[in-house]
């Protein structure tokens, strides 16, 4: 993919989410809508913000959508902690 290609950043994570919007229930066209969905996952390659304490420079900004709501798990460091657009705590 040449994108990834741009620059030396452009192959790195710029950024992560879990949307928790439950009021945005579908998906709109419109990414600074859809990364923010409740049961999605956004992720976006290259270039992330400054503000948030991002080093990572890049011409591009390549944002990726995952819905999270059905049929889905993730784990860290081997735990659950997410399905199918819910977090799941443990008492």
């Amino acid at each position: 993919m040449k994108m990834l290609e741009t620059d030396q950043g452009s192959r790195y994570l710029g950024e992560f989410a879990i949307g928790t919007n439950k009021d945005i229930n579908r998906f709109t066209g419109n990414i600074l809508f859809d990364e923010k969905i409740g049961g999605s996952f956004h992720m976006a390659l290259g270039a992330g913000y400054p503000e948030t304490g991002s080093k990572n420079k890049s011409a591009i900004h390549w944002d990726l959508i995952c819905d999270l709501r059905s049929d889905s798990e993730m784990l860290a460091d081997g735990q659950l902690f997410y399905k199918n657009g819910e977090f799941i705590f443990k008492k």
